[in-house]
Formats: C-alpha cells, structure tokens, sequence
C-alpha cells in the first residue's frame, strides 16, 4: 500500500485532482470529512469544541456553524492551535483505523490521505510520499472569493493563516499544477497515477 499525503493551499483544486486519482482506482480519506463525522451534536469533540469555544458557535438545530467558528479562528493563531487539539487526536485515530481497513481490502492500494495542512501539522513523516495541488497565491485569492464570495480582505486572511503555498513547493515530493485547463491537469494526472503504481511497487 502507497500513503499518499495530498495537500495544498485554500481553493487550490485537490478535491478535483483527488476526484480524478480516485477514478484511475485510488482510495480516498478526506480529513475534512472526518472532522466533520467527529463534529455532529452529542459527540465527545462537539462537546469539547463548544466548552471551549461557547454555544454561540451553534446553529438552531445543534450542529456546529463553521464558517462562525471559522471566522474566530482563523483570526487568531491560538484559538486556532485550540481547536486543532481538540479536533485532531479523534481525527488522527479514525485515519489510522481506515488505513487498515483499506490495506486489508487491497494490499497494494493507493491511498489518498487528504489533509488541507499536512505539511503545517508536522505529518510529513506520517505518508509515504506528498503530493501537493499547486496554484499560484493571486490565483488562489481569485478562486476562493469567486468560490465563497469573500471580500479581499476576508480572503487573505484565509490563504495568511496557512503556510504560502509556495514555500510547499520544496517539500512536497510530486506536484500537480492545477492553475491551467481541466484537461491540462488530466494530462499530469495521467502521468501521476502511473509513477504512484511504479512507487507503491517499489516498497
């Protein structure tokens, strides 16, 4: 089995190169997706988010409102550091669990392990080789207030909150540029998914 850490910064496009990997046959476990398994009213970190962070972060029927909690965190650095405490143990614990799973169904799978800030989590060592979706900074400022409607300044302070993108570009071991065509980033795709079956067969 290949671990294969995916990253890459705000709206720069990893759940499209992900989408396209998955359909060549990879396997994909998308760390947004567990936090927000680990999220829903009544579980242990729900109840921990909102000891620490109030019940004014709620919406009407209990769940939590991320883009309110969103909007506290990525405004402060430390609240943020709280929340990733809370959140990433469970996360981290169910990632491992689907591991296992997946390698037990499929030997030599390749596995996605999408995680939007593996490289400022310190989870470089954790997967087998990084993959980063790169899109240049301005590009990446576009997309995200074109995606979610954020002012510029609501933006920025999204894409500052994150290490730049460009500073990634040394640390990851393969990259896909996504800031072309759909198709130009199918083409790399392609190329991609043949040097990670040659990888996962050389462990």
């Amino acid at each position: 089995m290949l671990n294969v850490g995916l990253t890459g910064g705000i709206a720069s496009g990893k759940s499209t190169v992900a989408a396209m990997l998955v359909e060549k046959g990879a396997f994909h476990i998308d760390f947004d997706i567990l936090a927000h398994g680990m999220e829903k009213p009544e579980m242990p970190v729900w109840r921990a988010i909102i000891d620490a962070f109030g019940p004014e972060i709620l919406n009407e029927d209990g769940t939590i409102n991320r883009t309110g909690l969103g909007a506290i965190v990525f405004a402060d650095q430390d609240k943020m550091a709280q929340l990733n405490a809370i959140v990433h143990p469970a996360v981290f614990t169910a990632w491992r669990r689907q591991l296992e799973e997946i390698k037990e169904e499929k030997a030599d799978a390749i596995v996605l392990s999408d995680v939007p800030l593996l490289i400022e989590a310190g989870m470089k060592q954790m997967v087998d080789v990084v993959l980063l979706v790169y899109i240049s900074p301005e590009e990446q400022l576009r997309r995200l207030m074109a995606r979610n409607g954020y002012t510029r300044e609501e933006a920025l302070s999204r894409l500052n909150a994150q290490m730049p993108i460009q500073d990634k570009l040394s640390l990851a071991d393969l990259i896909v540029n996504n800031e072309g065509s759909h198709e130009e980033t199918q083409e790399q795709v392609v190329a991609l998914w043949g040097e990670l079956i040659r990888r996962e067969r050389a462990k």
